[in-house]
């Protein structure tokens, strides 16, 4: 049996930029988790926001909106133990 996951997440230009990144999820009440930034994607900023992806669009112009300094976003399908990471936004 294939286990498979596909997540979305948001990586930012600095840990200041996350966290105000989060403060406006939480005003949006967009569910989501701040986790570590994927070693595959960067090395520099330590935290990420994974969300769903039907919210793709709302994020991208909200953090538009806010003047959130990001990296990108990126789509991570986990497919057993392996990981494909496409840069989406």
């Amino acid at each position: 049996m294939i286990n498979q996951e596909e997540l979305y997440i948001i990586v930012f230009e600095s840990t200041h930029h996350a966290i105000a990144g989060e403060k406006i999820f939480k005003e949006s009440n967009y569910k989501f988790d701040v986790i570590p930034t994927p070693r595959e994607i960067t090395h520099s900023c330590g935290l990420s926001i994974r969300f769903h992806k039907d919210k793709l669009n709302d994020v991208k112009m909200k953090m538009a909106e806010g003047n959130i300094l990001i990296k990108g976003i990126y789509e991570i399908q986990k497919i057993d133990k392996d990981k494909i990471i496409h840069q989406v936004g």
